[in-house]
């Protein structure tokens, strides 16, 4: 009979009584010291790629296709990850109806007891700022570990690749991931693997950690000082927020390393405008691989120094929100009381205003306002007369210019449009992985030969509930007014959905249910025109793909549901 080993049932490990959490940083005691890894591999649990082909390792890894069931309740559905003789999955919890993320590999694999050992006991922490493990189950000669999957969320990764992050979120990142990583360290788990596909930020702007111990336990990741190690993996993330740059010499993780033969410089020497106080706790991080902090304070060699220094630093508050103040008053001369009185000093005695005389009350003043009132009456009359009049001329007038001429303006046609000019575009990207960032421009180049591709997805159309959609943010250079886009489609069929949405900037602060809608459209050719019923002023238009057609292969992209843009236009 299969062995089925639960997080929340089997704590201690099979070959002794000593508890999980003091084996944590066993689970990685196998092999030499590695501190840190420069390779930039696919290995990301949550790549949405899975082309390319892996090395193979000692133990094969279980021959599985999507559709495949575990302890029939996990569905597969993806394959994000083939490296080492494991695998990782994005699937399908069928009897809870949600996402899940799953690692497997085979039980006779020689991490398979240590990756057993880290899902249980990173289960225990139950700390929510990390994802969750939810099984860990040895079962029919296979080893396998479900975590959680977080569709609203983003990786650091992906957030980088549109540039450096704000100061107030950079501050955020580091004080939220040293927090968690010191309770971890206190509890007795390391991860190890801290690297920018490792941190996610969701929709609430709350920063979560992927991977405690699993990740490192799966490619068998040891480290002599684990907190150190872990710690030193914070100030590098930290610096890449701040210089969107890795500090070190080998590029990695969508990331530039640093010149050759000039070591490690302070973040505010890569980049301008660096908060001083953050660089300076970048760099107090990454003292253990070397480097020389900016000023006298000692390094951070733990995550609780780390935690205190954060402390220590003076709070950086969130960016006021933009805010048009109202025009100025004006005051009229009908104004009473305090309202139209220049303001009072203390000790200035002010002079009493002037008493307006009584109103009319004699004989003479009653008649003058009978006059007037008459004349008012008067008046609105004519005015009513002259008015039912004019329109009844304008409706002959009408009639006649419509049996005269059939084509004009006047049937209430619109007014035509004119092309509005894109001046730069970027990539939007709600949660996983961009697509292809660097080819944003292609869908205005006026070149139907070139295009921005989306990824191949194995299931469809839609993309919900994995992904809520992919687009790109165009900038028209100023607000304008968009009435209707014209967009190119490389693959035809069943079916693409495109929406139009008014975006604040090129990297949006709110998520796509708070922007405004401009249109929306669905085609199974290759062009796609949509109308706004009302044309919006803005000079940020979202273009949100939602569904996709499933398409053969061409070249290097395989079949699946996937879609390119070729020409993106817009007009007002």
């Amino acid at each position: 009979m299969a062995e089925r080993s639960r997080a929340a049932v089997d704590v201690a490990d099979d070959s002794g009584d000593e508890p999980l959490t003091a084996k944590a940083e066993q689970t990685t005691a196998d092999g030499a010291t590695q501190t840190r890894e420069q390779d930039t591999a696919a290995a990301d649990e949550d790549a949405e790629k899975t082309d390319g082909p892996k090395s193979p390792a000692s133990s094969t890894p279980p021959e599985l296709h999507s559709g495949h069931k575990l302890a029939r309740r996990y569905r597969l559905e993806e394959c994000v990850t083939r490296l080492d003789g494991f695998s990782s999955w994005r699937a399908v919890d069928e009897k809870l109806r949600r996402a899940v993320g799953v690692h497997l590999l085979p039980a006779d694999h020689p991490r398979g007891r240590s990756v057993l050992a880290a899902a249980r006991s990173s289960a225990l922490l139950g700390d929510p700022r990390f994802v969750q493990v939810l099984d860990a189950v040895e079962e029919n000669d296979l080893v396998y570990v479900v975590h959680e999957w977080l569709p609203d969320a983003t990786e650091l990764t992906a957030l980088l690749a549109a540039g450096p992050l704000e100061v107030h979120e950079a501050y955020q990142l580091v004080h939220q991931v040293s927090q968690a990583m010191a309770a971890a360290h206190r509890e007795g788990l390391a991860h190890l693997r801290l690297t920018p596909s490792a941190v996610l930020r969701t929709s609430t702007g709350q920063w979560r950690i992927r991977g405690l111990a699993v990740n490192a336990a799966l490619r068998g990741i040891t480290s002599d000082t684990p907190q150190r190690t872990d710690t030193e993996a914070i100030g590098a993330l930290l610096y890449a927020a701040l210089t969107q740059r890795w500090p070190y010499e080998d590029d990695a993780y969508g990331l530039s390393g640093l010149p050759k033969d000039i070591g490690l410089i302070a973040p505010d020497q890569v980049r301008a405008g660096v908060h001083r106080g953050l660089s300076e706790l970048a760099m107090r991080a990454l003292v253990n691989d070397g480097a020389t902090a900016s000023r006298q304070e000692p390094p951070c060699t733990t995550t609780e120094d780390l935690v205190k220094a954060v402390g220590e630093m003076p709070r950086i508050r969130p960016p006021e929100p933009t805010f048009t103040p109202p025009p100025e008053y004006q005051r009229t001369t009908y104004q009473q009381g305090t309202y139209g009185r220049p303001a009072a000093r203390p000790g200035v005695p002010q002079p009493m205003p002037p008493v307006p005389p009584p109103p009319l009350q004699s004989r003479t003043g009653k008649a003058l306002k009978w006059a007037v009132s008459a004349l008012l009456i008067v008046a609105l009359g004519l005015g009513s007369w002259q008015l039912a009049d004019a329109l009844m001329d304008h409706g002959n007038s009408g009639d006649s210019s419509t049996s005269g001429d059939a084509g004009g303006d006047e049937k209430g046609r619109p007014k035509p449009t004119k092309p509005l000019t894109i001046e730069d575009a970027r990539e939007y990207v709600a949660e996983g992985s961009p697509q292809a960032p660097g080819d944003v421009a292609k869908t205005y180049d006026g070149d139907s030969s070139t295009s921005w591709r989306t990824k191949t997805y194995k299931g469809g159309p839609n993309l919900a509930p994995y992904k809520s959609g992919v687009g790109i943010v165009y900038d028209l250079g100023s607000a304008k007014d968009v009435s209707a886009a014209t967009i190119g489609l490389q693959y035809g069929g069943d079916h693409t959905s495109v929406s139009l949405y008014a975006a604040d900037s090129l990297s949006p602060s709110t998520s796509v249910d708070s922007m405004k809608s401009i249109g929306s459209g669905t085609t199974s050719g290759t062009t796609l025109k949509i109308n706004a019923g009302k044309p919006v002023n803005t000079r940020y238009v979202l273009v949100w793909l939602t569904a996709l057609p499933k398409s053969g292969s061409d070249g290097y992209y395989g079949a699946g549901y996937k879609q390119a843009l070729t020409d993106v236009k817009f007009s007002g």
